[in-house]
């Protein structure tokens, strides 16, 4: 999003001032690999080799999605008494955990003001993601993306590998060393509705060392273009539309063409992505046919839940209000005046608005295609 130019130099978008305070936050002037960071290869590469942003994109949606995380790890220190944005580092990567909710036992060796009041039967670390009504469904169903299971994946290995980091206002935390993590807590929150959804998964070692492999695949490159793009580009990928990285990883795009026909250098280019089209397409086309059947299959069903999918109907019947053509031709002859031989519904309706009587309505119901919608539901 372009910030808007008003005409009132005294009354600037609001966004500019949010823009220039997240830019100052100590994770937006953060140069070392964060755990954040680890949603593209490409995009990894580029901050583990030191290179300056080429892009900068002003995001009011992903702002506004800061600020309710804000609000919320603040309430849940002030309420629960939870650890809230702790930092944790090796010398690769660093990150900052939102929630951490220790249990009884370890919590025994804090000082009373850092024991949590709510606290967990296994200590657990929470990641909290916010996603608009758009994506609500597919957080419902699908739960995290493998970006957000690295991220928390990574927060939780250090803490049970190093622990806390040995920094200002967390060094108590530090000296208990490892801590024995053992739940992941991933919290969805509506930005539009506020709803919420929990996803707990247990911490699984296995899925920690592949992250510690997606990793070290980063820091053995040479060169960032050496790490292959997870997204498809700008215009696709909302990952790549906000990334500072864009242009540096795409190029800028010739007139008139998508960025992303800047990597098609000769036939072979074409015919491999050729490849991929036709191979997509088979896939689209089997799905397709499926749900076509599907759809189908389920045309008698009413509208309600079905095991953990909520089934409604969209489309089927459109009502509006038309001029009553007949109606209008009864108050012409009430009043005297012509009717045209083949009634004007356009000429009829300016009449009666210019003489300042109201025009008689009529409802139209007009069938239409009947569209399935098929939602997400929670046990």
């Amino acid at each position: 999003m372009s910030i808007p130019v008003l005409e009132r130099p005294e009354s600037p978008s609001i966004w500019v001032a949010a823009d220039a305070v997240d830019q100052a936050r100590p994770r937006s002037r953060q140069r070392q690999l964060g755990a954040s960071d680890l949603v593209c290869e490409r995009r990894a590469a580029y901050i583990h080799h030191g290179w300056e942003p080429t892009d900068h994109v002003v995001s009011p949606a992903a702002m506004l999605g800061t600020y309710i995380h804000d609000g919320l790890t603040t309430a849940a220190r002030r309420e629960f008494g939870w650890l809230v944005e702790k930092r944790v580092a090796d010398p690769v990567i660093r990150g900052s955990i939102d929630i951490v909710q220790l249990d009884r036992v370890t919590a025994r060796q804090l000082p009373r003001r850092l024991r949590p009041r709510v606290p967990a039967d296994v200590t657990t670390v929470e990641d909290i993601k916010t996603r608009t009504t758009y994506r609500w469904d597919e957080a419902i169903r699908y739960g995290a993306t493998p970006g957000e299971i690295r991220q928390v994946m990574t927060y939780t290995r250090l803490l049970r590998t190093v622990g806390f980091a040995d920094t200002d206002g967390q060094r108590v935390l530090a000296r208990l060393g490892p801590i024995p993590v053992e739940r992941i807590r991933l919290r969805f929150i509506n930005r539009d509705s506020g709803e919420e959804f929990v996803q707990e998964i247990p911490y699984d070692p296995a899925a920690a060392e592949e992250t510690v492999w997606w990793l070290e695949r980063i820091t053995e490159t040479e060169h960032p273009e050496q790490a292959r793009r997870t997204f498809y580009g700008p215009g696709i990928d909302a990952q790549c539309d906000f990334c500072p990285f864009a242009t540096a990883c795409w190029g800028a795009p010739a007139e008139g063409r998508p960025v992303q026909a800047n990597i098609v250098h000769d036939d072979e280019d074409v015919a491999r992505y050729l490849a991929d089209y036709v191979a997509a397409h088979k896939e689209w086309s089997k799905a397709d046919r499926t749900k076509t059947f599907v759809r189908k299959a389920v045309d008698a069903a009413n509208e309600g839940r079905y095991g953990r999918n909520a089934l409604s109907w969209q489309g089927s019947e459109k009502t509006e209000k038309k001029p009553d053509v007949r109606a209008m031709i009864e108050i012409f002859e009430e009043l005297d005046a012509p009717i045209p031989t083949v009634p004007d519904t356009d000429r009829m309706v300016r009449a009666l608005i210019t003489a300042g009587i109201a025009v008689p309505l009529r409802q139209v119901t007009k069938k239409g295609t009947r569209r399935i919608a098929v939602k997400a539901v929670r046990e």
